[in-house]
């Protein structure tokens, strides 16, 4: 644990934060927020564990038995008491109210979107579901796909999640975003890819035997692109 502490918190800051070895690649709008809060997260919590880590081998080759054959004994002490009980009481409500700011840009009232789109998942895959030309959905023009997730770049999509049967848990890591679908409840969240790629949307939770297969593709495009595909498969799914 110290070993890996060092090497991370070693590691050039320029580096660190471009080639990001230990994140996914990031697609969205809101993760290069997410990923910052982690390594603020992670610098505040590394620098107290080395600090830690070096008091108490201080304290074990000072104070060892050959050298205090007598034990000295303390009843404590209040300043001592003040500073480690206050300093990380800031510290937490600091990064209290940062993470506060970002999930609720993340989670609080989506902006205003180009594309609604309804998931509802199922033992074992992700049905998804487009509206037609009508621009509304569960009409009879709607368009129905499984396991194919297509995003236009740069636009915001809206997301309905739902379940058919028990609780799965959207997960697509280059977007920085789970969500469970709960059955009987209606899941809300709101994406806006930054870069054409293509990555797995997978169930995150435990459910059922299946579970290892239950993943499917996100496919991000153009929006050209992206109007393209979507005629041509409305077509397809017509004939």
């Amino acid at each position: 644990m110290l070993t890996a502490y060092c090497l991370v918190l070693g590691a050039d800051p320029a580096w660190a934060g471009s080639a990001r070895v230990w994140f996914p690649d990031n697609l969205s709008s809101v993760g290069s927020q997410v990923d910052q809060m982690f390594l603020v997260i992670l610098w505040i919590t590394g620098i107290i564990f080395l600090l830690v880590e070096g008091a108490l081998l201080w304290f074990l080759i000072r104070y060892r038995q050959p050298a205090n054959p007598r034990a000295a004994y303390v009843h404590g002490c209040r300043s001592a008491e003040v500073i480690w009980t206050v300093i990380p009481a800031i510290i937490v409500t600091s990064l209290a109210f940062a993470s506060q700011r970002v999930w609720a840009h993340i989670r609080g009232t989506p902006p205003a979107h180009q594309l609604e789109v309804e998931i509802t998942a199922e033992q074992f895959a992700w049905n998804v579901r487009y509206a037609g030309p009508d621009g509304r959905l569960h009409t009879e023009d709607d368009l129905e796909l499984i396991n194919q997730l297509h995003l236009p770049v740069d636009q915001v999509a809206l997301v309905h999640l739902k379940s058919k049967d028990v609780i799965h848990s959207f997960f697509v890591p280059q977007f920085r975003m789970k969500l469970d679908a709960v059955p009987g409840l209606t899941g809300r969240l709101w994406v806006q890819p930054i870069k054409p790629g293509q990555v797995e949307m997978v169930c995150a939770e435990l459910c059922g035997l299946g579970h290892y297969r239950m993943r499917g593709y996100v496919t991000i495009e153009s929006a050209e692109a992206f109007q393209s595909w979507l005629e041509q498969t409305r077509v397809e799914q017509s004939l």
